[in-house]
């Protein structure tokens, strides 16, 4: 009975204590495990952008006036040559109470400088034909040796002076007729008269073929000199312009193929830079961090019949090509960290993490080229955290 009972409490403490170091035995930590891969890889660069019609005309009002309605819509065709809007003269202004009160006194005093100007006129004729006869008596006397030669020369000037005394007066009745003319135009014609009256028109026409792509003044209504009227371009000639990083441009030249991802249709369309601006600009992100950005510009290489329905300002994503490969040995991106100073990855081997440095080549954003250290088919851990460490044991997250 003693031996029953000592062989019970014997098997009970093996039991706790299987249990108690069974409770303080380390645990394996769990890991994402992922394989090596080998195929082709690409490294892009990724940004939004928008179309833009190449060539763009804004048509503006050549000299100031009075534009009549511009009856064309947005998308709406245009030929050269076809007039867009008629341009006429300013309208008169509008005569009050005041002003034509104004106006008629004018008026009056225009036609009283007139008569004015007649009498003045008359008066400088007798005093020309007076001095003409003078000299004609003065001429006579000369020739017979009555009056000196110094007499006979006044006498010719006075006729002379007299005789430019007549045609200034009557050129002041010319002035004074033209500004009588111009004192009763300004009462006649107001906007409150002449409605019948065909003004002389400038006809603004199209420049080129192409669309409307944007009306800046559709009412009728005056406009100034250089304002603008109409923008025009073919929307069949569209070029992308997208904003990057100044960091990533320096690493795009012209010629890069660029692929347009999430504009609305089914199929990806290709493209070529054909510039990157080399002026840089300031632009703040959404928080609000302001960033260096340089404006590129792309050309779309596929067929015109797949991006028929783009039109001038759409949206667009770019994937600019910066590199490409293949049978190349990669491994996701997040599996890499720095060890004195080199690359290295966890190894899952046995069960456990075994550190290794490799060699690392082309960065694809979520994918690494691996030059040397790793092999296709061996398997690391993606984002290994502080508790994973060489020679720990791991197992597989589920």
């Amino acid at each position: 009975m003693n031996w029953s009972r000592l062989t019970g409490f014997f098997i009970l403490f093996i039991v706790i204590l299987a249990a108690v170091i069974y409770g303080f035995w380390p645990k394996p930590v769990l890991v994402d495990i992922v394989e090596v891969t080998r195929g082709s890889m690409t490294v892009t660069v990724e940004e939004e952008g928008k179309t833009r019609v190449i060539d763009r005309f804004i048509v503006s009002a050549p000299v100031a006036g009075f534009a009549r309605r511009i009856e064309l819509d947005v998308g709406d065709t245009v030929i050269k040559g076809h007039v867009l809007v008629d341009l006429e003269p300013l309208r008169s202004d509008v005569l009050d109470s005041r002003s034509r009160a104004e106006a008629k006194a004018r008026v009056a005093a225009a036609k009283s400088a007139m008569r004015v100007a007649q009498e003045n006129s008359c008066a400088a004729r007798a005093d020309a034909d007076l001095a003409v006869v003078e000299y004609e008596r003065k001429k006579r006397l000369y020739e017979s040796a009555s009056i000196s030669q110094e007499e006979f020369d006044r006498a010719e000037a006075l006729a002379r002076r007299a005789e430019a005394v007549r045609r200034s007066a009557e050129f002041t009745i010319e002035v004074a007729r033209f500004e009588l003319d111009a004192a009763l135009t300004a009462l006649e014609y107001s906007a409150a008269r002449h409605d019948d009256m065909l003004p002389e028109k400038v006809a603004i026409k199209s420049p080129v073929n192409g669309q409307v792509l944007q009306v800046y003044h559709q009412s009728e209504g005056v406009v100034n000199a250089g304002q603008p009227l109409v923008e025009i371009g073919d929307a069949r000639a569209l070029e992308v312009e997208i904003d990057v990083l100044s960091a990533n441009a320096v690493r795009i030249a012209s010629g890069t193929r660029v692929l347009f991802d999430r504009w609305g249709g089914k199929q990806t369309l290709e493209g070529r830079v054909r510039v990157v601006e080399p002026v840089g600009f300031t632009k703040t992100s959404a928080l609000g961090v302001e960033e260096q950005r340089v404006l590129v510009v792309a050309d779309i290489t596929s067929e015109p019949k797949l991006w028929k329905r783009l039109g001038h300002g759409y949206r667009v994503e770019a994937s600019f090509i910066l590199w490409e490969g293949e049978n190349i040995i990669q491994i996701p991106s997040s599996a890499l960290f720095r060890s004195d100073e080199q690359w290295a990855v966890f190894v899952f081997e046995n069960g456990r993490a075994v550190r290794r440095k490799i060699e690392v080549g082309q960065h694809g954003g979520l994918i690494a080229e691996v030059i040397s250290g790793l092999a296709e088919g061996e398997r690391v851990i993606t984002h290994p955290d502080d508790t994973v460490n060489d020679g720990i044991r791991v197992c597989p997250r589920s």
